[in-house]
């Protein structure tokens, strides 16, 4: 487990290590995770609420918005040419609308999704939540890095973020 701001998380369902974690999840001080892909298939990081509370975030006066860059090293042996991430209240289960995640759902110009390989960028909310970056290329032994808001309105204590990389089809 790897505290940081109100959240613990763990990459204990496997396919993927992470090597630090820091920041408090603030849009000042962005959670920010350190990830490394040994293989090009997805890998889920579980987030835990560590406080068993409804977190308050620290200068935002905003309820559950975790402000997230995620830097992954691509160990995998394949050049990425997309990535999406999904959020899901229950394991292997999509998000709906229902279930209090988004990508910041409510956000229609996103200014705080960001990726340093990829150009463009598409969030889908109905019937899950994916954000799926295209139009570049993450080559093996580079590092990506991510950046996005989540929103955590679920009663739930643990919440999890399945990362996909997308390799050539050949």
């Amino acid at each position: 487990m790897w505290p940081a701001g109100p959240y613990a998380l763990s990459d204990e369902l496997g396919d993927f290590t992470i090597t630090a974690v820091g920041g408090s999840g603030t849009s000042d001080d962005p959670l920010v995770v350190m990830e490394e892909f040994r293989s090009a298939t997805p890998a889920t990081l579980t987030i835990h609420n560590a406080i068993r509370r409804m977190p308050r975030l620290p200068g935002d006066g905003h309820l559950m918005v975790l402000y997230l860059r995620i830097d992954i090293l691509n160990n995998s042996g394949h050049p990425w040419i997309e990535f999406e991430f999904e959020l899901q209240e229950m394991r292997d289960r999509p998000s709906t609308f229902g279930d209090g995640l988004s990508f910041d759902q409510r956000n229609r110009s996103p200014e705080t999704i960001f990726s340093s390989a990829f150009a463009r960028f598409h969030r889908d909310f109905e019937p899950y939540d994916r954000l799926l970056f295209s139009g570049g290329q993450v080559d093996p032994l580079s590092t990506v890095s991510f950046q996005f808001v989540i929103t955590d309105f679920t009663p739930r204590w643990t919440f999890y973020l399945v990362q996909d990389p997308r390799i050539p089809s050949s």
